[in-house]
């Protein structure tokens, strides 16, 4: 029965097409006679060739202003709240970039197949885009880090809802910035080179690793380096133990990790201070006269102790008391401190005969740094200072310090005059005689007064 409908069908449609093809014949002779012996023939071939074109021309022109709608989502892609692709009207990636906002997430999730994907459709859903994400595995559950952008008015709470309800726990929330858009491991190789060409970086290292976060250098010894929750102890390369404290969030044993393997690189290259000289050309007038003095810049390191020591007993008692702000007998035993590069970074300005006559010290201290000058008498009111402090403002710029303080006492009108030719907002504050100036930086050293 159905092959005998078909066969039907079949005979149908061959004479449909058989006898299209007798009229399409047909016409094409019917067109023949009319374009060869009608007088008009050749008007109509031009008049339809011309009618051919202007259609073909409307129709891109047509086109140009009416251009196709975008093709709606296919089976299986990920859409926003609104159905809407990410990256296409509706989504995060359509909010221009100055109406989005950074945010660095962690969540702890359990380690279950099927956890983080949603956690990440909970933040597809609000709608927040993911930056980047890095994973904390621990024993049964998995620290997940994100960073994330979403349009200004998202609000923090509405975030951490949102995690919170995909099955986060301990969730901790901040802005981020656009230092956070660097990938972990590129992050963490600039630190690695940083700290081996500098013993200075390895407390701003791991200040960089770890966001805000407290660093001590303690004396004492630890059998093993030790994680506890918010605290890391490490065995400090130079002796003693380094302290590292974070309220949040709590380290991880990858950050633990991390920062045993700074230390670990630290520890197998030994002291180290780069070799940077610069010439400082100062006017005449200096205690080997003539009428230019030529001096050199340079870091300095714990082998100039002896050569500082001398540049203490060339100094007047009233410039070490405004400089050590204590009996002046004790000045010698700061050095050993002073000249250690853990501790920080200082500079010191050398005669061509060898002599030191100025040593100024950036000492890092949490998210600021200290900063200290003393110049031998016989070189002072010559700019000497001034210039030293710009380039400890600089060295402070360059490794992100956003703000340094100067400790004086309230009669020393060199140091107030010094930091505010920096072109700073300063802070002061006096208490009992001593006064702390707090210049507030702007983390572009090219910014600084005076930048060369």
């Amino acid at each position: 029965m159905d092959n005998l409908t078909h066969r039907k069908h079949r005979w149908r449609r061959d004479t449909v097409e058989l006898s299209a093809v007798f009229l399409a014949v047909a016409v094409a002779d019917l067109v023949a006679n009319v374009v060869v012996h009608g007088h008009d023939g050749p008007v109509l071939l031009a008049a339809s060739a011309l009618a051919l074109m202007a259609t073909a021309g409307w129709h891109s022109w047509w086109k140009h202003r009416h251009p196709d709608a975008p093709p709606g989502p296919a089976p299986g892609d990920i859409t926003g709240s609104a159905g809407s692709v990410p990256g296409t009207a509706g989504g995060p990636a359509s909010v221009p970039a100055e109406e989005q906002a950074l945010w660095r997430i962690r969540a702890t999730v359990p380690d279950a197949p099927g956890s983080l994907a949603g956690l990440c459709r909970a933040l597809a859903d609000l709608p927040v885009n993911i930056i980047s994400m890095q994973a904390h595995p621990l024993a049964d559950e998995t620290v997940d880090e994100f960073v994330v952008q979403a349009p200004v008015g998202t609000a923090g709470p509405d975030i951490t809802g949102a995690v919170v309800a995909a099955g986060g726990t301990e969730v901790w929330l901040e802005r981020a910035d656009a230092h956070d858009l660097v990938d972990v491991p590129t992050r963490i190789l600039n630190l690695a080179t940083r700290t081996a060409l500098d013993a200075a970086e390895l407390p701003l290292a791991l200040r960089q690793l770890f966001g805000r976060c407290s660093i001590r250098s303690l004396p004492g010894e630890i059998d093993e380096d030790d994680l506890d929750g918010s605290t890391l102890r490490l065995r400090d390369p130079s002796g003693g133990v380094l302290v590292v404290t974070r309220d949040q969030p709590p380290f991880t044993p990858t950050e633990f990790a991390r920062a045993r393997a700074l230390i670990e690189l630290d520890a197998q290259l030994g002291p180290r201070v780069p070799d940077t000289r610069d010439l400082l050309t100062l006017p005449g007038g200096g205690s080997h006269g003539g009428a230019l003095d030529e001096l050199t810049v340079r870091r300095a390191d714990p082998s100039d102790r002896e050569a500082a020591v001398a540049l203490h007993d060339r100094c007047s008692t009233a410039t070490l008391r405004r400089r050590y702000h204590g009996p002046t007998k004790d000045s010698d035993r700061y050095l050993g401190h002073l000249l250690e590069p853990r501790f920080g970074q200082t500079l010191t300005v050398e005669t061509p005969d060898g002599d030191l006559v100025a040593l100024a010290h950036l000492m890092w201290d949490d998210d600021s740094a200290e900063v200290a000058v003393l110049v031998e008498d016989a070189w002072q009111r010559r700019g000497l200072g001034t210039e030293l402090v710009r380039r400890l403002a600089e060295l402070a710029g360059d490794a992100g310090i956003a703000q340094v303080y100067a400790v004086t006492t309230a009669s020393n009108s060199g140091m107030v005059a010094t930091l505010r030719r920096l072109g700073v907002p300063l802070d002061y504050q006096v208490e009992d005689g001593t006064l702390v100036i707090t210049a507030h930086l702007s983390l572009e050293p090219a910014n600084l007064p005076g930048r060369r």
